[in-house]
């Protein structure tokens, strides 16, 4: 028995063959047919050397082809290395080389730039595998041989390739491994047990009652007893949580729908063309213009039972507007990261929702932990570290030193600490603060930037923002905000910290602003914190308060 992602699905696919498994406009693919695919493209990678434990990077969009290479990946054994199609040359070298990939399957809009990056770095590519659109003519890929790679055309490669199911068998101890989207420093590859990432981003353990799923047929059970459930993933694949969706869908049968762009009228419009049940999101990035964009258009929603945030910060305000919107759906957001998975989960509430990241209420191997590795006193307020046990990764590829400042042991228990901070409710619950690298220390004061955020998208004229700290005379760093409005709208900072101060203390308000006309955030949707500083060295502020003495205690 091994709980693998290649399993899981496999399971699904002899339960359910003849259902859909995929969407993407006019495109599907069955369960069996998509089995058929990344069958053959697992032999193909074979006949090009690759072995179990090698890595094959993707370099692709949200498409059925992306599915199929990732499930062939894990099929053969390899370790699939997720590239963030965002990226520049520069970027590029630090993955290619960083993870030793074998073979490289990318898109062929990307060929001039991977052929670039391998003419001048030396990698152990050996391969590339070149999606193009999908056609019944004998034409080569864009770019074949250049780089020092031979290239070769996906689908004539999967049409060539044979399509049994004889590989061998797989094991639990089978790696997983997420390179993060981080705003600090490169990218880094996050290392997991299968088995172990399973438990805690793909169902392996009931996210309501804490169960651990001890038969590997269950999920491939349940759903071939249960309707079909639609879910659309918007966030790209190089975002863990949308892999994660993609696969829980798989194995229990799901019909999951992918778009490689995200439009947010066209999402709206792919809602009511597929009848989708549950939309996944990253926060406030896709959700304020989806939101808006449905009040803009007539979009049929009917089929909505939940809609899904997690890895950035989804603002009060705006969970309010979908709580108008859907009053019958489950609004949800979730917890956790590349390094401690699924953490917990909050239902939004209208009116009760809190300013910065969720409650929620957490599993029982989340913890709050001191310096010293002990737990924090629950409703004390105190501020912790947040931790995760049990299943948790093995390591950060080829950084010793980060996977020992990350994945500690106290008294015996060995735990991931991401660096994210939070408080424990006197209920138990947990109440996010937001990552301890960006929060501003003001006066001996620390304020975490999401909550701040959060407050500042209270105000209508506020379309999204950035919170950072820049330097201060008197109290190291003050509070300072970069902002997208809606409409070139200029509101007054004291206009803004009217509204802040309606939720968070004085010296949380921002002393600084400066507008721009829009915001740089990650392709998951993450904020990018080094840009907004770089704003707001680059030029004076549109608009400042004085400081004195008093004021960070206000």
């Amino acid at each position: 028995m091994a709980f693998t992602i290649a399993d899981l699905f496999e399971h699904a696919v002899d339960l359910m063959p003849e259902r859909i498994a995929l969407e993407s406009g006019d495109r599907s693919r069955t369960y069996a047919e998509l089995e058929e695919r990344s069958n053959a493209l697992a032999h193909t990678l074979r006949e090009l050397g690759v072995e179990p434990g090698d890595a094959v990077g993707l370099y692709s969009r949200n498409t059925i082809e992306a599915v199929e290479a990732m499930l062939a990946i894990f099929k053969a054994r390899a370790v699939m290395a997720n590239i963030n199609y965002r990226y520049v040359e520069h970027e590029l070298e630090h993955l290619f080389t960083d993870s030793g990939m074998k073979v490289l399957i990318h898109e062929d809009r990307y060929t001039d730039r991977v052929c670039n990056v391998l003419s001048e770095t030396p990698t152990g590519i050996t391969a590339r595998i070149v999606v193009g659109e999908e056609s019944d003519e004998e034409s080569g890929p864009s770019g074949d041989g250049r780089g020092g790679a031979a290239a070769l055309d996906y689908h004539r490669a999967v049409a060539k390739a044979r399509a049994d199911r004889d590989f061998e068998d797989r094991s639990g101890d089978d790696l997983y491994m997420l390179y993060t989207g981080g705003t600090t420093g490169k990218p880094k590859g996050v290392v997991w047990r299968q088995e172990d990432v399973w438990r805690v981003l793909g169902g392996g353990i009931d996210w309501y009652t804490g169960r651990p799923v001890e038969d590997e047929w269950e999920h491939a059970r349940t759903g071939a007893e249960a309707g079909q459930l639609v879910r659309f993933p918007i966030p790209p694949f190089i975002h863990g949580g949308s892999q994660w969706a993609i696969f829980q869908s798989l194995f229990a049968g799901g019909k999951a729908v992918v778009y490689p762009e995200f439009d947010p009228h066209d999402v709206w419009r792919a809602v009511g063309d597929h009848g989708v049940n549950v939309v996944f999101i990253t926060g406030d990035a896709m959700g304020r213009p989806m939101i808006d964009a449905l009040t803009e258009g007539d979009y049929d929603t009917s089929t909505v039972v939940s809609v899904a945030s997690s890895a950035a910060l989804f603002s009060p305000a705006v969970k309010d507007r979908y709580l108008e919107r859907f009053p019958n759906a489950v609004i949800v957001d979730a917890i956790g990261s590349s390094e401690t998975g699924f953490g917990g989960m909050g239902l939004a509430v209208k009116g009760q929702s809190r300013v910065g990241a969720p409650t929620v209420k957490a599993d029982p191997n989340t913890h709050v932990l001191r310096e010293d590795g002990t737990e924090v006193t629950p409703g004390s307020g105190e501020v912790g570290r947040l931790a995760r046990s049990g299943h948790i990764p093995l390591r950060y590829h080829n950084d010793p030193a980060k996977s020992a400042e990350t994945f500690v042991v106290y008294d015996g228990v060995r735990y991931s600490l991401p660096g994210d901070h939070a408080v424990v409710e006197a209920d138990g619950t947990i109440t996010m603060l937001g990552r301890g690298s960006v929060s501003i220390n003001t006066g001996g004061e620390k304020v975490f930037p999401e909550e701040v955020e959060a407050a500042l998208k209270g105000h209508p004229a506020v379309l999204d923002t950035v919170v950072v700290g820049v330097p201060d005379e008197l109290f190291g760093q003050r509070v300072a905000a970069v902002i997208a409005t809606r409409d070139g709208a200029r509101p007054a900072l004291d206009e803004l910290n009217a509204v802040v101060r309606t939720e968070l203390a004085g010296y949380k308000c921002p002393r600084s602003v400066w507008f721009v006309d829009a915001l740089k955030r990650s392709p998951a949707g993450k904020p990018d914190y080094r840009w907004a500083a770089e704003i707001a060295d680059s030029r004076d502020p549109d608009d400042q308060v004085a400081v004195d003495s008093t004021s960070t205690k206000a």
